[in-house]
C-alpha cells in the first residue's frame, strides 16, 4: 500500500503574484546613538545572527540577518562596517543527494498531486573557506552551535568521528580551527576596536531536542550547565572590553514554529478499502486492549486512548507513546493513534505512509508505528515549554545582573505576537508560516525570512534606543523579501 501521493501536508490556499505595500513614515527626530557608540558592532548567536534559511547558509540568507538589517541602520549613527563571513553560493548546502550536494529549499508543485511544498532548489556547493580577512569580521554566527559549542574549541576540529562538537560553518572562519572558540573569537574582535554587542545563543540547547521529537534526552542542556555556560559566554564578552554594552535575545517559544505545526495531526489520508484492511489488522490489538481494561490493568479511558480506528478520509496515524502503561509483558505494544494535541515533526511529511525496511507490508503510521522521533506528545510539549522558560529565567537574571551595559531583546514575545496576528508593518502582516507573501519562516519552518529578520531587527532596534536614548532609524519590513513564490 502506497500513501505518498495522498499526503499533501501544505496548502497554499493562494498565489499572490505581486504585492504593493505601504512604507512606514521616516523617523522625524535627528538619528543619534545616545549614550551607546555603534562603531563597530559584534553579533554572537547561532543560525538566527548567521541568516541561515531554507534549510541552507547561502548569500541571500547572510545578506539579510537582523545583525546585518541591524548594523545597516546603525550606519546612521556612526556605525561603522560589518563583515560577514561570506559563503559565497548562490544556492548554499541543504543536504547531500544522489548526484552531489543539493542547494536550498524552494517552494514547488508536485506534477503527481498538485501539492506544494519545500523541495531543494537542484545543485549546491560544499561550505568552503572563508577567503577574508577573520581580525576583520564582525559577525560571529554559526548555525548548529550550543553555549558549550560556543565555548569549546573542538568546534573548530578535527572532523573525526570522536569530535561530535565539530562544526563546518565554525572552522572555516575560525581564528585558529580546533584551538580557537566562538566567544573566544567573538571578545578578541570586541577587544580590538568593539563598541557594542548583539548576543542570541541558547536555542539550539533545547532545539535539537525538540526537532527529534524529544527521543534523545542526553542532547537536552540541564539548567544548571545552561546557566552556567551562559555566564561564562556573556562573562567573556563584557570582560574583553569594558565600555561595550550590548543586547542579548531570549528563545521564542517551540509553539511558533512551523516546523511543528505543518503536518497536521491527521495527516494520513486513507479510502474505505484501505481502512477496512487496516483495521483487520488492530482487531486482535484492540481485543487484548479490552481484555487488561477488565483486569484492572488500565482504565476505560487509557482503553478508548489507546484503541486503533481507521476510518475512509484523514486519519491520525499509529504511533510509538512511551508515557502509556507498559503492556509488553502481555503482548501489547504501547502504541495508539495520533491525537489533536500532538505535533508533528516536518520530517515526518516524507516518512508517512512509507514503506519501512524494504518489507511492504511495514507502512509508516498504519502497520508500523510512527517512531518517537517524528512526534512531539502532549507531555513533551510542556517539558519542552517549562524548559524554554528556565532558560529565559536564566537569560533576563544574566541581563538584569549587567543592567547598566545590557539590555533584554524578547524576541518570544513578538514571536508569539506573531502567532497571534498582532504583528504588521504599513498595513501588511506577519505570520507564524512559509506561505508567502505574509509567511515569516523560511521554507525550513525553523528560521525567519528576510522580512521577518527586519521585525527582529527593529525590536532590537526599539530596546536600544530606548535603553539607551538613542534614535537608531527602524528598517521598513516591507522593504525586505519573504519567501518566493512557487516555481
Amino acid at each position: 500500500m502506497s500513501l505518498l501521493k495522498n499526503i499533501k501536508y501544505i496548502l497554499l490556499a493562494g498565489v499572490v503574484a505581486s504585492c504593493t505595500y505601504e512604507f512606514p513614515a521616516p523617523d522625524i527626530e535627528q538619528p543619534t546613538s545616545g549614550s551607546a557608540d555603534f562603531t563597530r558592532i559584534i553579533s554572537v548567536g547561532n543560525s538566527l545572527t548567521a541568516g541561515f534559511m531554507d534549510g541552507a547558509l547561502y548569500n541571500r540568507g547572510q545578506e539579510n540577518s537582523f545583525a546585518v538589517i541591524l548594523a545597516d541602520q546603525a550606519r546612521a549613527v556612526g556605525g561603522g562596517d560589518f563583515n560577514v563571513p561570506d559563503i559565497n553560493s548562490e544556492n548554499g548546502f541543504f543536504q547531500m543527494g544522489p548526484q552531489g550536494p543539493l542547494g536550498r529549499l524552494v517552494l514547488t508543485v508536485n506534477p503527481n498531486t498538485g501539492a506544494t511544498g519545500p523541495a531543494p532548489i537542484g545543485a549546491g556547493e560544499l561550505p568552503g573557506n572563508y577567503s577574508g580577512n577573520t581580525a576583520d569580521l564582525n559577525n560571529f554566527g554559526v548555525p548548529g552551535i550550543t553555549l558549550l559549542t560556543a565555548l569549546i574549541p573542538q568546534t573548530g576540529g578535527p572532523a573525526i568521528p570522536e569530535n561530535p562538537a565539530y562544526n563546518r560553518l565554525y572552522e572555516r572562519f575560525a581564528s585558529n580551527p580546533g584551538t580557537s572558540t566562538v566567544i573566544g573569537d567573538a571578545a578578541a574582535a570586541l577587544a580590538n576596536g568593539g563598541t557594542f554587542f548583539t548576543f542570541w545563543l541558547g536555542n539550539n540547547d533545547v532545539l535539537g531536542y525538540a526537532t527529534g521529537g524529544a527521543s534523545n534526552p542526553a542532547i537536552l542542556t540541564s539548567d544548571t550547565d545552561f546557566q552556567q555556560r551562559l555566564g561564562a559566554a556573556l562573562g567573556a564578552l563584557l570582560q574583553a572590553n569594558g565600555n561595550a554594552k550590548g543586547a542579548v535575545a531570549n528563545i521564542p517559544s517551540l509553539a511558533v514554529l512551523p516546523y511543528f505545526t505543518l503536518v497536521p495531526w491527521n495527516a494520513l489520508p486513507l479510502s474505505q478499502a484501505q481502512a477496512d484492511q487496516a483495521n483487520q489488522g488492530y482487531a486482535a490489538y484492540n481485543a487484548g486492549l479490552a481484555q487488561v481494561r477488565g483486569l484492572g490493568l488500565i482504565s476505560a479511558e487509557e482503553e478508548e486512548y489507546r484503541r486503533v480506528q481507521f476510518q475512509a478520509g484523514q486519519n491520525g496515524f499509529v504511533m510509538d507513546d512511551e508515557s502509556l502503561t507498559n503492556l509488553s509483558a502481555l503482548g501489547l505494544p504501547t502504541i495508539r493513534q495520533s491525537k489533536p494535541a500532538d505535533r508533528a515533526t516536518l520530517p515526518l511529511s516524507s516518512a508517512l505512509g512509507q514503506v519501512v525496511a524494504d518489507n511492504p507490508a511495514l507502512i509508516r503510521g498504519i502497520s508500523f508505528p510512527v517512531e518517537d522521533q517524528f512526534v512531539l506528545t502532549p507531555e513533551e510539549q510542556e517539558e519542552i515549554s517549562s524548559k524554554i522558560t528556565a532558560f529565559n529565567g536564566f537569560i533576563n537574571a544574566a541581563v538584569q545582573a549587567n543592567n547598566d551595559r545590557l539590555v533584554l531583546v524578547d524576541v518570544n514575545n513578538l514571536l508569539t505576537r506573531v502567532l497571534s496576528g498582532e504583528v504588521s508593518s504599513g498595513g501588511v502582516g506577519l505570520t507564524a508560516s512559509i506561505v508567502p507573501p505574509t509567511g515569516g519562516f523560511s521554507l525550513d519552518g525553523v528560521h525567519p525570512n528576510a522580512r521577518a529578520h527586519a521585525f527582529v531587527a527593529n525590536l532590537f532596534i526599539d530596546r536600544i534606543n530606548e535603553k539607551w536614548g538613542a534614535n537608531i532609524p527602524r528598517a521598513n519590513p516591507n522593504a525586505y523579501v519573504g519567501n518566493d513564490l512557487p516555481r
